[in-house]
C-alpha cells in the first residue's frame, strides 16, 4: 500500500474522503428498483457515520454529520430534521459505546450496530407515522435494516484497509 505522507496534496483529499462518501450518498439516494429487485436497500450513510464516529477519526465532524442529514431530508422528501436526528442519535450512542468500551471487538461492535439502527428506524417510523401521518410499510424498514446490518462487515473491512492508509 503506498505511504501517504503529510506533505503529500493527494493527503489532504484521502484524508476528508469518509466526509465525501457521506455528502455524496446523502444526495444520490439511490435504489435498486431499476434491478427489479423490491426487497432491497440499504443504509450506507448509518454505516459510514457508525464506524467513523466509532473510530474517533479527526476528519469526521459531527457538524457536517448534521448538515448531511439535512441534504438527505431536502433530498428524501421527508420533513426537515429527521435524518440530522437519526445521524446525531448514531453519533451520541457510538461516542457512549467507544468511551465505555474496554477491549474492541468487531463482532460486539456489529450487534451494537444491529442495535441502534434497529432504535433509530423504530424512532423515525414512531414520529413519521404520529406526528406526520406518513404511510409507511414496516417491512421496508425491517429489510433496509437486516441489508444494512449484513453490508456493515463488509464495509468495516474496506474502511479498516482506508484508516491503515491514512494513519500510516
Amino acid at each position: 500500500m503506498v505511504k501517504l505522507n503529510s506533505r503529500n496534496p493527494l493527503n489532504k483529499f484521502y484524508s476528508w474522503l469518509p466526509i465525501s462518501l457521506l455528502i455524496i450518498s446523502v444526495l444520490n439516494e439511490f435504489d435498486f428498483n431499476y434491478l427489479q429487485l423490491d426487497y432491497f436497500s440499504f443504509n450506507f450513510p448509518f454505516i459510514l457515520v457508525f464506524f467513523f464516529t466509532l473510530k474517533d477519526f479527526k476528519y469526521f465532524d459531527y457538524f457536517v454529520v448534521f448538515l448531511s442529514g439535512l441534504i438527505n431530508d431536502t433530498v428524501v422528501g421527508l420533513p426537515l430534521g429527521i435524518s440530522s436526528l437519526s445521524y446525531m442519535l448514531i453519533c451520541i450512542a457510538t461516542s457512549y459505546f467507544r468511551n465505555i468500551t474496554i477491549r474492541p471487538n468487531q463482532i460486539k461492535d456489529w450487534f451494537y450496530f444491529l442495535f441502534i439502527i434497529s432504535l433509530i428506524n423504530s424512532i423515525n417510523y414512531t414520529i413519521l407515522i404520529l406526528f406526520f401521518s406518513y404511510t409507511l410499510i414496516l417491512m421496508d424498514y425491517l429489510v433496509n435494516t437486516f441489508f444494512t446490518f449484513l453490508f456493515y462487515i463488509i464495509f468495516v473491512s474496506i474502511f479498516k484497509i482506508y484508516l491503515k492508509g491514512v494513519n500510516d
